[in-house]
């Protein structure tokens, strides 16, 4: 950080955005031109308007040489055209997520980690990837937030499949649990029976 924005900097970053529309719709117009196989997301100058970037994606690598010479003589003002990946494109575009919310990578996170499909079993999450990607196609930021939660709750209680004793079973089988209200639900002389972790004996104890 050099020092706290003035009215005059949000002046001009508002100045900016609107004149980095107006300059993404003239690049827009000239990838049609020059035919080039590349999807543009969005474009922002730096603050002092001496360089403006465009963001794009791509399946392939890109010859934007005489494109960017088009921009240039067109902009005056130095060009930068920076690809990027899916998680980086929704970014730029922004949307609405399941939740019905603004899409977290283009509204608070300001990098991205890692997520993994373990972390969605480990939350007992629907592994249709429908239901865990995001509009990027990527397995959604959001799993990550709670996963360390889940796993700290787990911690004592028995593991699917296990035998466990109850007040009326021995050796029951588990066949669920609901990791937030830690409860254990077991096969019990042919009916499912649901019991909360104080009552369940699965011989840590012993």
């Amino acid at each position: 950080v050099l020092r706290k924005a003035s009215d005059y900097d949000l002046r001009k970053y508002e100045e900016n955005k609107i004149l980095a529309k107006k300059n993404l719709v003239l690049c827009k117009e000239l990838v049609t031109v020059h035919k080039l196989e590349m999807k543009l997301l969005n474009a922002e100058y730096t603050l002092d308007r001496k360089k403006i970037v465009f963001y794009y994606k791509s399946e392939e690598r890109v010859d934007f040489r005489e494109l960017v010479r088009d921009l240039a003589s067109r902009i005056k003002t130095r060009i930068e055209l920076r690809q990027v990946g899916e998680r980086d494109g929704a970014k730029a575009l922004g949307g609405i997520g399941f939740c019905g919310r603004e899409l977290c990578c283009s509204t608070h996170l300001c990098e991205f980690d890692t997520i993994s499909i373990k972390m969605a079993k480990n939350q007992k999450l629907s592994l249709n990837p429908t239901k865990i990607t995001g509009v990027c196609g990527k397995l959604l930021c959001c799993i990550k937030y709670e996963n360390k939660n889940y796993t700290d709750l787990k911690v004592g209680l028995p593991k699917v499949g296990s035998r466990v004793d109850t007040p009326i079973c021995k050796s029951c089988k588990v066949v669920d649990i609901d990791i937030l209200r830690r409860l254990v639900k077991v096969s019990e002389e042919g009916k499912y029976v649901t019991y909360p972790m104080e009552e369940i004996d699965d011989g840590s104890n012993k």
